[in-house]
């Protein structure tokens, strides 16, 4: 597909890239000013441009120097971000790295791995940019802001997902399914699934009629991903077939006199689940290789169509996927994903979608004490959550990117959705600063989403044939619907990980979640490949007691008091 650029900055105007920040101090002037113009827009000119740098420990697809919007958001600003991200590391490896060569990013999010930077005391503390900035201000309610606070009283980051502004535009699941392809669910007439049970023979079904694709490439029924921090795709399944909410690591029951911590990892319910694995991989339904397949060789395998069905959470695997099946055609094929909230059994309530926001104080955006002007940091990110660069963010440019009709209501075309699919275009075009703070909801005009994809006539019309035929079958609107998850206000101490999240081996319970993460690494790839389960799961259950559980547990029953007193 040729690259249209149609955007009045040519790339002879654009200077290469020199990053300020890593221990680099020479940062341009904060009393650089802008130009103003006759029609009251603001332009930096390139000399007054500041060039900071960021650090993600997440894998994510870099942009061209020189990216258009890129460019744009600069002028308008004053301020361009280098981006660079995690590779062939885990968060805590990647961040170590980095505090032991001293330099910093001006930015940076370490993902779970926060706690080792604030502890190396490299943060810059937000609490007066909060007040100084309203646009930071307005992510979070003062009691939101607190749950940020440290032990030393002041905040360092913000998480900047799930935060919706006026009124919910949510089409997508982007939380943890079973998921399936909609041809599987239209072969066999768009049955309703509930259990396990109910999944695997939808699985097998299709499996005995369709083992290989049209050319030739053999057919993946069911496959798991164990890599790393990602082995919540197989650990963490039980406590959303018992009904339960993603508190992450733990169940909290409410069924007693008081909200009680349980662990999800010993339930019946547990039991039932890994021996149904087992039984699915000696049948030969589940991939061989789930044990040893690398994060990448996942997405690889998912992007060729010929994965039925994983479980895994929508972020870690759905938008890497998309654009190459718009691309091969996949899409058209019925390739396409579908979120299935099962159950222990049928008829059971289920909590597999999060309706209300989930505020995640265990990691976020930071500006790191190597940035040379923090204040021109954080009126960047003020900066980037007004409307037009918000817009420019995750709308693109309009007559390029988007059109308006008669309504104001924002709309592409199928060429400008074929673009924002191709990698060619989007790395050279599309700068969305994903891991800065960032909206969801309803735009400050009250007609358009916020982001692209939940622009619900946009979202609709982009549907490939498949997926349309599904969700009408189903009476959907939105993926969502899919799940039929109950909707409720999240509890007060929702979600439980955040606090899970960042324990360390200073305490005793923290040693055990260490522990307990390195049992279940080992031991459930083996429990689902045994021949023998009972044997099998008896050893696993020996080697997780001594891993101390119950001081990970009472840890853990301590901060839901806490949470629950506030």
């Amino acid at each position: 597909m040729k690259l249209k650029r149609v955007i009045a900055l040519t790339l002879a105007s654009i200077m290469t890239v020199a990053t300020v920040g890593c221990g680099n101090k020479a940062a341009a002037p904060a009393t650089a000013e802008p130009t103003v113009n006759e029609d009251g827009s603001v332009e930096y000119s390139e000399d007054d441009i500041v060039n900071f740098t960021m650090f993600g420990a997440m894998p994510q697809p870099e942009i061209n120097d020189g990216n258009e919007i890129q460019e744009i958001i600069a002028k308008k600003t004053g301020v361009r971000v280098k981006e660079t991200w995690i590779t062939n590391q885990t968060a805590a490896e990647a961040v170590g790295t980095i505090l032991a060569s001293g330099e910093l990013p001006d930015f940076i999010d370490g993902g779970d791995a926060m706690a080792q930077l604030y502890d190396a005391g490299v943060l810059v503390a937000w609490d007066e940019y909060i007040e100084k900035y309203p646009n930071l201000k307005e992510l979070y309610s003062d009691e939101e802001w607190n749950a940020f606070r440290q032990d030393d009283g002041h905040i360092y980051w913000a998480n900047v997902f799930t935060n919706t502004y006026g009124e919910s535009k949510a089409t997508g699941h982007n939380d943890e399914a079973f998921w399936v392809q909609a041809r599987v669910l239209e072969e066999a007439g768009y049955p309703k699934i509930e259990t396990l049970d109910q999944y695997f023979d939808l699985l097998e079904g299709y499996y005995e009629k369709h083992p290989t694709l049209e050319d030739g490439t053999p057919v993946i029924p069911y496959t798991i991903l164990c890599e790393d921090w990602r082995y919540f795709c197989i650990e963490n399944a039980p406590q959303f077939l018992d009904g339960y909410p993603n508190d992450g690591s733990v169940i909290v029951d409410k069924s007693g006199d008081a909200p009680k911590i349980v662990d999800y990892n010993t339930t019946d319910t547990a039991v039932m689940y890994f021996q149904k694995l087992n039984e699915e991989f000696n049948k030969g339904i589940i991939d061989p290789e789930f044990a040893t397949q690398t994060y990448d060789e996942y997405i690889a395998k998912l992007s060729t169509g010929a994965v039925l069905g994983m479980c895994d959470q929508n972020w870690d695997f759905n938008y890497t996927i998309q654009d190459n099946f718009k691309q091969t055609g996949l899409d058209l094929q019925g390739c396409n994903y579908i979120p299935l909230g099962l159950t222990a059994k049928e008829g059971m309530e289920n909590r597999w979608h999060t309706y209300a926001d989930t505020l995640n104080n265990s990691s976020g955006c930071a500006v790191t004490t190597s940035c040379a002007d923090p204040d021109r940091a954080f009126k960047f990110l003020n900066d980037i959550l007004d409307q037009e660069i918000h817009d420019l963010r995750f709308w693109g440019v309009e007559g390029v990117d988007y059109l308006v009709d008669e309504n104001g209501l924002y709309y592409r075309t199928e060429e400008m959705r074929a673009n924002w699919a191709d990698d060619a275009y989007t790395a050279a075009h599309e700068c969305m600063y994903s891991y800065m703070p960032q909206w969801l909801g309803t735009s400050r005009d009250g007609i358009n989403a916020m982001q692209s994809q939940e622009q619900y006539s946009e979202f609709s019309d982009g549907l490939a044939e498949p997926l349309k035929k599904c969700f009408e079958a189903y009476g959907a609107k939105g993926y969502p619907d899919f799940i039929g998850s109950v909707v409720e206000d999240n509890a007060k101490w929702f979600p439980m990980y955040s606090y899970s999240n960042a324990m360390t081996t200073d305490t005793e319970g923290g040693v055990a979640w260490t522990k307990m993460g390195e049992c279940k690494h080992e031991w459930l790839p083996k429990v689902v490949m045994t021949a023998d389960f009972d044997s099998t799961w008896n050893e696993y259950m020996a080697a997780y007691e001594e891993c101390n559980p119950q001081a990970f547990l009472d840890e853990m029953q301590e901060e839901l008091d806490r949470r629950i007193a506030q």
